[in-house]
């Protein structure tokens, strides 16, 4: 009976190893891959919300001149962008019989708003029981002035003019007239809410006009 012989292992091909580490390459650059994918769709979703719910336009936004505002915020009409950005702020929202809110984040000649620059506020204002003027800062409240004189007016102690216009200058330094007392420097607002008016209805805000924002001086 033939005896049977094992035959010699074959050694293996030289290029193995350079495939099997040409592999692991290519799996750990498609894992890389996705992991930046999904870091710039995160990313990228993350600061397209940011931006909706920071800036004083889009979805549900009526502007006039200069003054903007959002008037389904507070009634079932609002849409998700102004639920979740009345939500994130923990303000209580006016529904549209309470009044209606404008915010001003750029002049009248489109530039943006500034704490160390002075301002003329100046115009006619719509038909309300009660209205407040005051600068904000990028949460939209009050903004601090360090002094016991407030950011902010009311329509009860406004001065006007004989055809019912009125001017409220904005600075650091004392103004005559109607001041709006405004300190430091960054980014301003300006908030302007009607209270009990007819221009809070759907059909109100046709023909509304509101106060233009002038820039004068700027400190250094």
């Amino acid at each position: 009976m033939q005896a049977f012989r094992r035959l010699p292992a074959k050694p293996a091909p030289r290029y193995a190893g350079t495939v099997s580490l040409l592999l692991r390459s290519a799996m750990l650059k498609n894992a890389l891959l996705t992991l930046l994918a999904v870091a710039i769709a995160v990313g990228l979703g993350g600061g397209s919300v940011w931006y909706t719910l920071n800036a004083q336009s889009g979805v549900g936004a009526i502007r006039i001149g200069p003054w903007t505002a959002f008037p389904a915020v507070g009634t079932p009409d609002a849409d998700p962008y102004s639920q979740a950005r009345v939500a994130r702020e923990g303000v209580l929202a006016l529904g549209r019989a309470e009044g209606l809110s404008f915010v001003a984040e750029r002049d009248s000649a489109g530039q943006p708003l500034r704490r160390e620059c002075a301002y003329a506020i100046e115009g006619s204002f719509p038909t309300a029981r009660f209205w407040t003027l005051y600068a904000a800062d990028r949460s939209l409240d009050v903004s601090a002035t360090g002094k016991p004189r407030p950011a902010a007016l009311h329509s009860y102690e406004i001065l006007r003019a004989s055809d019912d216009t009125a001017l409220i200058t904005t600075s650091s330094r004392p103004a005559p007239g109607n001041w709006l007392l405004v300190t430091g420097t960054g980014t301003l607002y300006f908030v302007l809410t009607f209270y009990d008016t007819p221009i809070a209805s759907s059909t109100g805000l046709s023909d509304v006009r509101l106060p233009r924002i002038a820039r004068g001086s700027c400190d250094a």
